[in-house]
């Protein structure tokens, strides 16, 4: 059985790990305070800055705050114009304030879904791949892929005119390698191979 003080400073460590990242960005405009709130508010700073697009539940979880605690955290950031949200279907998704386009908070927030995050490398890597491929190197059926196919469609991030073709594909490129280390092994392993598929044009 886990004690209640291995539990507590386990998040303790958590949050200060994040908070120094937090220090970092705008929360000047915030008071500072002497009960801990501050370590909590910078931590989800600089977690949020860390992974952006990140949705609720996954600050909450990762930082191993109470609901509450990272609702009233995140009204304060949101409040001082540190972070920013955007709703995404059922989701409401937050990212560092003005530092990121429309096109790229949507591209975050389904580049932070398991399978549509996984098609758009798949595609990224082999841009023939097919429907029938992709399910196959995703292990997921051909419906599913068809199924976030559309929604990367609708979002602007997929062109199925002609097969599946990745639309904005360096913005897409420059966000896996930039935030690899909040996705997945896969994603590590791609941005550890990308330089070759982006293209600079003087």
């Amino acid at each position: 059985m886990v004690e209640r003080s291995e539990v507590d400073e386990n998040k303790r460590s958590t949050l200060r790990r994040f908070a120094a990242l937090g220090a970092a960005t705008p929360l000047s405009k915030l008071k500072s305070d002497d009960n801990g709130e501050s370590e909590a508010r910078d931590a989800i700073a600089g977690y949020v800055a860390t992974t952006p697009g990140a949705h609720f539940s996954k600050v909450r979880d990762d930082l191993k705050l109470g609901t509450g605690e990272a609702q009233h955290h995140l009204r304060q950031l949101l409040d001082a114009g540190v972070v920013e949200s955007r709703r995404d279907g059922d989701y409401r998704r937050f990212y560092p304030a003005e530092q990121f386009s429309s096109f790229e908070q949507v591209a975050l927030g389904y580049l932070r879904r398991d399978t549509p995050r996984g098609m758009l490398i798949e595609l990224l890597r082999d841009p023939d791949a097919t429907g029938s491929s992709l399910a196959d190197a995703l292990d997921v059926s051909r419906p599913t892929v068809s199924k976030y196919a559309a929604s990367l469609e609708e979002a602007g991030l997929l062109d199925r005119e002609d097969g599946y073709v990745v639309r904005h594909p360096e913005t897409v490129i420059t966000l896996l390698v930039r935030y690899a280390d909040s996705f997945d092994a896969d994603a590590t392993a791609f941005a550890a191979q990308a330089d070759g598929l982006i293209s600079f044009d003087p």
